[in-house]
């Protein structure tokens, strides 16, 4: 069953259904379909791992079976919000959104008044909590933590002066190379230019014109562009000649962005996460493979995995299950032992402290390059 086919089946499934009280209901409002599908379809399917893995076990906390009650967004915001209130009213007790805060922010002002505690799949907006309230969590590294991680590599290597590519349509393009060039100047580096672009737009001659013709060439361009714009970008910008290295964030790991081959070459992203000879992550690309007849994509499957190992062990410590005992026992997790490393909630505001994995592309593979936790006072404060 394919994992759009299987949503829509667990959707139906749950249509009117009565749930026992030793059963958790978990809702997942996910864009399955459109420009999202490419963060949440893998999310999903490292989700759907680690809940059957689980259930095998007894359940969450070993004591109580999920139920997943799953709907397409289509990468629609509103419909991400009718879909969270439906979802709320047929009996769910923890919230899943999609790989984008401005969704996620929508399904939070629906749980928060409902008390269900609420994980983004891969929404890494360092102000999403903060923007719905105590109920919602973030999972993935942060936009402001990718940002440090990919500046002080820059620097570190040698580059000293950036251009900037921006988007306004998103927190996600517009905030994160605002946070990179941020890091980038106090550690000496400078910001020669910056551009803006409309999402989903295919021409990008104006921003590559630009940057041919800065009287100051920059060592590198920073964007948070994604499919389908990075894509678009990237062949513009090389068949006008420029080779300025690009810096981007986690959107570009996927197997579009690596089926550039050549074109990608010496772009730099960050991930979750690094499967190293003998990692635990190397290990989980093996088991999902076994599992799926597939390896992961991207490192959005382990993400969707560890969310589900993150609830089992708050699950386990709760002093009840309501909503808010389920939100102080996730908001107090420290130092554990997920695949990709620890991830802390206590004392975060909901926020992970977690690595963040940097990554190259050479002749269509992502090389390892490192994996970082920054430190507090390198990491910019959410804008």
């Amino acid at each position: 069953m394919s994992v759009v086919a299987g949503a829509i089946a667990l959707a139906l499934g749950g249509c009117g259904s009565k749930h026992d009280d030793s059963t958790i209901v978990i809702g997942v409002v996910t864009a399955q379909t459109g420009v999202l599908a490419s963060y949440d379809q893998p999310s999903l399917a490292g989700f759907r791992m680690s809940i059957d893995e689980i259930n095998a076990r007894g359940g969450l906390g070993g004591k109580h079976p999920v139920k997943l009650l799953v709907r397409d967004t289509r990468s629609d915001t509103a419909t991400t919000a009718a879909a969270a209130q439906e979802l709320v009213d047929e009996g769910a007790k923890i919230m899943i959104t999609p790989c984008d805060a401005d969704p996620s922010i929508v399904a939070g002002q629906v749980t928060q008044p409902a008390g269900v505690p609420t994980l983004t799949f891969c929404g890494s907006s360092p102000i999403l909590p903060g923007a719905v309230g105590d109920m919602m969590f973030t999972t993935y590294p942060t936009d402001n933590l990718q940002a440090a991680a990919l500046a002080k590599h820059a620097y570190e290597t040698g580059l000293r002066k950036v251009y900037l590519l921006v988007s306004p349509d998103t927190t996600y393009t517009s905030g994160l190379p605002e946070y990179f060039g941020k890091v980038f100047t106090n550690l000496g580096g400078t910001v020669v230019g910056k551009g803006s672009f409309s999402m989903n737009q295919p021409d990008f001659s104006v921003a590559v014109t630009t940057i041919r013709n800065l009287k100051e060439q920059p060592d590198l361009i920073m964007t948070a562009a994604y499919e389908p714009d990075f894509p678009a970008f990237v062949r513009q910008l090389r068949a006008a000649g420029v080779t300025t290295p690009v810096f981007g964030a986690d959107a570009l790991g996927t197997p579009t962005i690596a089926g550039l081959g050549e074109l990608a070459n010496g772009v730099v992203f960050t991930s979750a996460g690094c499967a190293t000879p003998g990692s635990k992550l190397e290990a989980f690309n093996q088991q999902f493979n076994k599992v799926t007849g597939h390896l992961p994509s991207s490192a959005y499957e382990v993400n969707g995995y560890e969310i589900g190992l993150l609830l089992d062990a708050a699950v386990k410590s709760a002093t009840s299950m309501s909503g808010p005992a389920i939100r102080d026992a996730l908001d107090n997790l420290e130092n554990f032992e997920a695949v990709t490393g620890t991830i802390t909630y206590r004392g975060t505001q909901r926020i992970p402290v977690r690595s963040v994995a940097l990554l190259r592309y050479e002749g269509g593979k992502a090389q390892c390059l490192q994996s970082v936790t920054p430190a507090a006072s390198e990491i910019p404060a959410p804008l």
